[in-house]
């Protein structure tokens, strides 16, 4: 029997309320605060703080009430507050808050990993290691696979992001803010074109002649025998919520395959639940050799994780693969209740739910908008985009996605900009966001982009 999102109680009325003086007096002295000090490279979309969260809504210090389209980038899809997890947090910290897996190990640690094994794709024998973030999940997949091939040479791809530390910066795509004079950043990292259908030059080129594009160049520049791993996002994130061709991923997967190839799939932002199926590789049926997880998975905890073939992961030396906090024991406890959640909310049906309501709103917007100015609108279940771009071109939009969601922001509706030129709108709702929020949220982003195309 589950639960569906409209039958949740919420301790917050699911209701936005914005006063005016936006930002509040609280905000504004806490922003000063701030600035006194905290590093000016942290940079926050939203110049109001949180006081409390629940559902598909935020409360800043000052009383106004906000419709939440970002979850965290992503994180918490079950809610900021989800009593399950509230409830497995409160009782892990009264027994211990840390131990150190590598040092003296705790159920949890075990129980989870078997969630894991059992909810990724492929029925074949896997391991998991858990960590702290998506970019430390990266580094442990790529060095995973280069141990395991003897290999050095790594595929991403343009568009791609996958991380703010060294080689997860050499493995994104985009220079500014991600890599700008933060380099040298690791070596034998090689970047393939995405298929990108909205941008292609060839508006008719199938998934699997993106593929062969990709798989040409890398045959050409590094020889397929020297690559350790090919890594992308089934749905690619920062870069602009892309979602690839049909048939893009399995070629490149079989490829792979045919050649010794490792490949990673990275589910940070798309995983557990988000796009309508527990990882957005099972839309084509992709079975990864390992993939990567993390936001999602503990309703806001700090986890992430690798999951993938037995063989791969136990090749490494003992020692080899860990970390100090990695799955923390209050952290494993969340992400155990979280996944109960999702099963119990059907999150994966409500995901498809939110996905039917928005985009049939969205591409009845962009039909009446004579301006042209919503050139793309794409996604799947709750991970949706709207490319933006000047009228009558292609050309990227930035000034008006700027616009658009500081318009949103000023009637109480948190949305989230992306996309390598800036002009990508991302919604990311909490899956257990209602019907009756999220429409009010998109009546809200409709009237902006009107009022501003």
């Amino acid at each position: 029997m589950t639960t569906t999102a409209n039958e949740i109680t919420y301790r917050l009325e699911q209701k936005r309320r914005v006063q005016a003086d936006f930002p509040g007096p609280k905000s504004v002295a806490l922003g000063d605060r701030r600035r006194a000090v905290v590093a000016a490279g942290v940079a926050s979309t939203v110049p109001v703080y949180v006081a409390d969260a629940d559902g598909g809504i935020i409360h800043d210090v000052d009383g106004n009430a906000f419709i939440d389209f970002g979850s965290g980038i992503a994180v918490t899809s079950v809610g900021a507050s989800d009593p399950a997890v509230v409830g497995a947090v409160k009782e892990a910290v009264e027994h211990f808050t840390h131990t150190c897996f590598m040092v003296t190990p705790y159920e949890s640690y075990v129980a989870l990993a078997e969630q894991l094994n059992r909810l990724t794709p492929g029925d074949h024998e896997k391991r998991t290691v858990l960590f702290n973030s998506g970019a430390e999940a990266v580094e442990n997949a790529v060095k995973v696979a280069r141990l395991a091939t003897g290999r050095d040479a790594v595929v991403a791809f343009d568009h791609a992001y996958h991380g703010r530390t060294n080689l997860t910066m050499a493995l994104t795509a985009k220079a500014m803010p991600y890599k700008t004079n933060f380099g040298p950043f690791a070596p034998e990292v090689y970047r393939m074109p995405m298929s990108y259908p909205y941008r292609e030059e060839n508006s008719s080129i199938t998934g699997a002649e993106a593929a062969k594009r990709a798989i040409t160049m890398i045959e050409k520049q590094i020889g397929g025998d020297q690559v350790a791993a090919i890594i992308i996002e089934p749905i690619q994130g920062e870069g602009g919520f892309i979602v690839p061709a049909e048939g893009f991923l399995p070629a490149l997967a079989d490829w792979a395959k045919e050649n010794g190839v490792v490949f990673i799939a990275d589910e940070v932002q798309s995983g557990f639940c988000r796009t309508g199926e527990w990882f957005a590789v099972n839309h084509e049926g992709v079975v990864p050799d390992i993939i990567t997880m993390a936001k999602g998975i503990a309703g806001g905890m700090p986890l992430s994780a690798i999951t993938g073939r037995a063989d791969l992961l136990d090749a490494v030396h003992p020692g080899g693969l860990g970390g100090t906090y990695g799955g923390n024991p209050v952290a494993c406890s969340a992400a155990l209740a979280a996944i109960g959640s999702m099963e119990e909310y059907d999150l994966i049906g409500r995901a498809r739910h939110i996905e039917e309501i928005a985009i049939a709103r969205l591409t009845e917007l962009q039909s009446q908008l004579s301006s042209g100015v919503i050139g793309d609108v794409r996604g799947r279940g709750a991970m949706l985009a709207i490319e933006l771009v000047k009228p009558g071109t292609t050309e990227p939009n930035p000034e008006l996605t700027k616009a658009v969601a500081a318009a949103c922001l000023k009637e109480g509706v948190i949305i989230l900009t992306c996309g390598t030129y800036g002009n990508v709108i991302r919604l990311l709702p909490p899956l257990v966001i209602t019907d009756d929020l999220l429409n009010d949220g998109l009546d809200v982003l409709a009237a902006a982009i009107k009022a501003n195309a």
